[in-house]
């Protein structure tokens, strides 16, 4: 481990948030109209806190997203755009993990895992090469570029900035079957500069295709809360692995070995798609400066939800956006959006 070194919880301060504009190529080109409408309404809340980073394939479709974007009448002197190639829109896992100096030089280093499609799911060169071309373009300031050859996305950890990290067993497995935990344990410390890594075994989602990232089910608040995904219908099929991971949750210490405090989401009705049950998280909510973005599905639990975050996160506002049209593609606004500490643009 580094000492000079940190990786920072997702709501210390912030320099923007990068994401990238859907477009035919993507697998967004069924249901493209409707899922513009729900990033639209993404970089609209983003850009009410701080400046959104948008990358788009080439300049016809940063003409048009430049275009969408002004006509919702957004503060365009909060977004910019970058021009790169990427496979898809999931830049929670395309995106780099940033460590920041312990001093006040700023100097970040960019962590650039290997991204595998999720395990080899899907094809993923383009978004395997996009942390290293986004530093080729120099967007980046007083940053350097780790490379790392581990497959590891951004969704699937956790951390509340003092050292610890949250994950998850069964997605951590799933990419490297020969490693144990201790293994893992001992990795990820060492890159991440985390000092205890914890470790939950239960829980997953039902459409979810990253093997139950953790940012589907269980988040840090702050250093002492962790805020997750409930479910309170026992006969949802998701009922006993979630209460099985409540429990675990509810077993864990912070580092001074008190518990946590805990702040369940509740559990909206099963949003089907032609037969197929789609992953719908709350605990898929990105914090920005001042705000925490949450996911709504037009379910009666969303008003609930904002109830449960605004206790979480006091002196934040909770800002809701539709994300009934994303989880078609099985992730919601945190997995499409990667944070920028500050000082790394």
């Amino acid at each position: 481990m580094n000492p000079a070194l940190r990786l920072p919880a997702e709501w210390e301060p912030q320099a923007a948030i990068l994401l990238a504009w859907p477009h035919a190529g993507t697998d967004w080109a069924e249901r493209l109209a409707a899922v513009e409408e729900c990033f639209i309404a993404l970089v609209a809340a983003i850009a009410r806190f701080q400046p959104a980073v948008v990358c788009v394939a080439d300049a016809d479709l940063e003409a048009y997203a430049r275009a969408r974007l002004s006509s919702a009448r957004i503060d365009m002197d909060r977004v910019s755009f970058v021009e790169v190639p990427y496979n898809d829109t999931w830049l929670r896992d395309t995106g780099p993990i940033t460590l920041v100096a312990a001093g006040e030089k700023g100097e970040a280093v960019l962590l650039d895992f290997r991204f595998t499609g999720w395990g080899g799911k899907f094809e993923a060169s383009e978004d395997d090469r996009l942390v290293a071309r986004l530093a080729e373009m120099g967007i980046f300031s007083n940053s350097e570029v780790q490379t790392i050859d581990f497959a590891l996305e951004g969704g699937a950890i956790d951390t509340d900035g003092r050292g610890t990290l949250l994950t998850t067993w069964r997605c951590l497995a799933e990419r490297h079957p020969g490693q144990d935990r201790e293994a893992l344990s001992r990795k990820l410390a060492d890159w991440l500069q985390q000092d205890r890594v914890l470790w939950l075994d239960h829980g997953y989602l039902e459409g979810d295709d990253t093997d139950a990232h953790v940012d589907t089910l269980a988040r840090f608040a702050a250093p002492d809360a962790i805020v997750f995904q409930a479910c309170d219908d026992p006969g949802d099929s998701h009922h006993a692995e979630l209460a099985a991971m409540a429990a675990e949750i509810a077993a864990l210490r912070t580092a001074d070995g008190k518990p946590y405090r805990l702040f369940p989401l509740p559990w909206p009705r099963p949003v089907l798609d032609q037969g197929r049950r789609l992953a719908a998280s709350y605990a898929n909510f990105l914090i920005v400066n001042g705000a925490v973005l949450m996911p709504t599905y037009g379910d009666p639990a969303d008003a609930a939800a904002a109830d449960v975050l605004r206790a979480a996160f006091p002196g934040r506002e909770i800002v809701q956006v539709p994300c009934r049209d994303l989880i078609w593609q099985n992730g919601s606004l945190h997995c499409l959006t990667m944070q920028l500490p500050q000082g790394t643009l």
